[in-house]
Order: C-alpha cells, then structure tokens, then sequence
C-alpha cells in the first residue's frame, strides 16, 4: 500500500511518474473500439470484480449517458452506445454464485448477451480472477472483441486478452485509480468524435 509508505506529495509525484509511463497508443486503440463499437451498434460489456465491479459500474454509466451531447439525449433519433455492467445484475450473480460457481457469474451473462462483434471491457489489477478469465476465454471464441485493463505483471488476462492497455505497478489502489482516470480521457475523446466537438470539430457536421 503506497499511501502507508509515502506522504501526500511523495504519493502524489509517484502517481504521476506512473501515469506517464502509460502506453499512449494503447489509449487511443482503447478510445478507437468504443468509437467502432458506437458506429457498428455492437454491445460493449465490462465487468471486474471489488474496485474493478464498481470501476466497470462508473464506467458503463458514463458511457451510456456521456457520449452525447446532453441537447440529444431527449431525441429518439440519435445513434446511442450499447453498454452494459455485468458486475450490476445483483440477482442473475447470485444465483449463478449459489447454483453453478463463482467463477461463472460474468461468463452465463455473456452467454446470453453477447454476440460475435461485441466488445467486451474486462477488468483486473491482477489479471488473474478466474471469472474473469473464464468470460474472456469464451468471448475470444465466439468472435467478440477483447480488451483488458490490468495491473501488476498483467496476469493471465494480459495473456488472453486480444488487445489491452497495462498499468505496471504491483499497488492495487494506485492501479484502480489510473484504470478510472484514463477511462475519463477515453469517454471524453469518444465523446469529441461522436459529436465532432473540440479538436474533432473540423467539418461543421456531426456523425450520424
């Protein structure tokens, strides 16, 4: 636990040594399968488990409500992101927890939802939580797309995902944070594209 080692600054100059150590370009390929995601009206599924389940909650959220200007979000005719939290079906997870196993709670959802082109978002500072491996696993072979955020070493996630973006630092609650940080840069950048606002606004249109 950093905070328990370092003071405000000293923890405050690491978690910015830490944040420009991170891969611009997986960034931007992060921001790119959301845009094709929105453009190609595939379903994007995020999940993880603790920091990371309320992590993919926030992100899903955003998502859903903040890629459009708050002006279109009363008209019917507007191209909307399809997302969905896993972590969020309180109910289907319990059962499935109590009837099948633990391990299985993302992966029978997805078997249900998601089809070959949809995205699926997976979550883990350690890259090693088996239920979200077992999802991903099955994702990757029925033709969804996936990307994994991930801390420590990456685990067996950073294995198995198809693409991802890797915060390389064994402190869990730095990792959470720097996941939820660029997530912020990413909403915001997909945002600017959907709507050709800020440093997409060249045309005068916006996409359709």
């Amino acid at each position: 636990m950093l905070g328990a080692e370092l003071d405000a600054d000293r923890y405050l100059g690491r978690l910015r040594e830490e944040l420009q150590r991170i891969d611009q370009a997986s960034l931007q390929r992060w921001s790119d399968l959301l845009l094709r995601a929105w453009r190609d009206e595939r379903f994007v599924f995020i999940f993880g488990n603790g920091g990371s389940g309320t992590t993919a909650s926030h992100m899903a959220e955003d998502l859903g409500k903040s890629t459009l200007d708050p002006r279109d979000l009363h008209d019917e005719s507007r191209k909307r992101l399809k997302v969905l939290s896993l972590t969020d079906n309180a109910g289907w997870i319990m059962a499935v927890g109590n009837d099948l196993a633990y391990d299985q709670i993302f992966v029978q959802q997805l078997m249900n939802y998601g089809s070959a082109g949809d995205v699926v978002l997976a979550i883990s500072g350690s890259g090693n939580s088996p239920n979200v491996l077992h999802a991903v696993d099955w994702a990757n072979r029925h033709g969804l797309v996936t990307f994994g955020l991930t801390g420590y070493s990456g685990g067996r996630l950073r294995e198995l995902q198809q693409d991802g973006l890797h915060v390389a630092l064994d402190d869990m609650g730095m990792v959470e944070s720097i996941h939820l940080c660029l997530f912020h840069w990413v909403l915001n950048d997909v945002y600017a594209r959907i709507n050709a606002v800020g440093r997409y606004d060249g045309s005068g249109t916006r996409p359709a």
